[in-house]
């Protein structure tokens, strides 16, 4: 069955109310730019209908988008302004890429897998971001190049915070992380203060693991 784009924008608008205000969601561009990017243009095909669901959907080679909740959770406690360059680990599909780019001035995404980057930065190209730049890497190393930050988004799960991060992250800004075994994790929130990282945790998660240098090795 085909699901037209009314249905599609009815369920998308649902997503708003149901999964992000109901449980706490209060950031008001984070909710907006959630209500403004189509996240069924990223996912494949087979699984459009399903786009605006509360669970994470695979997207290939291995990976998922993460579930709405979680992806507007982690956006709202960077609390972005739209003044910040973002560094984001993990493309993916480009859906968080996308949200980000409406949140802040300049994001730098990092993809491992080289298919999923390329289909990421056509999908950004043809919806008109202009401030996102893709870059196939290990993102456990972050983009020294392009460093210091004023937030990073990591989207994989890490066995620790990865120190090269943590060094590109500038003096007073945010990280969100995913840390933990690589069955379960625990969702943290790092401000770099005096150099240091001070951690708070935030909630428990399931991210696929971010294989890397800094991260898990590829026989995970």
């Amino acid at each position: 069955m085909t699901i037209s784009i009314d249905q599609l924008t009815v369920l998308r608008q649902t997503m708003i109310a149901a999964q992000l205000r109901a449980r706490g969601i209060r950031d008001e561009r984070v909710l907006a730019a959630m209500t403004k990017v189509p996240r069924h243009l990223f996912v494949p095909a087979e699984y459009q209908e399903q786009a605006y669901g509360d669970h994470p959907l695979p997207i290939g080679e291995g990976q998922t988008i993460s579930q709405p909740y979680i992806v507007a959770y982690m956006l709202e406690v960077l609390a972005l302004d739209g003044s910040e360059k973002v560094l984001e680990i993990g493309t993916g599909s480009a859906y968080q890429t996308a949200l980000l780019a409406k949140l802040a001035r300049q994001v730098y995404s990092v993809e491992r897998i080289e298919s999923l980057a390329s289909e990421a930065a056509a999908l950004l190209i043809r919806l008109g971001y202009t401030n996102v730049s893709v870059i196939v890497g290990d993102g456990s190393r972050g983009l020294p190049e392009y460093s210091p930050f004023d937030a990073i988004v990591v989207s994989a799960a890490v066995p620790v915070i990865p120190q090269p991060l943590l060094e590109q992250l500038r003096e007073a800004g945010k990280m969100v992380v995913p840390v933990g075994p690589a069955d379960a994790q625990v969702l943290k929130l790092v401000s770099k203060q005096q150099g240091r990282a001070a951690v708070t945790n935030l909630e428990g998660c399931r991210f696929v693991p971010l294989i890397g240098e800094q991260g898990y090795g590829r026989g995970w």
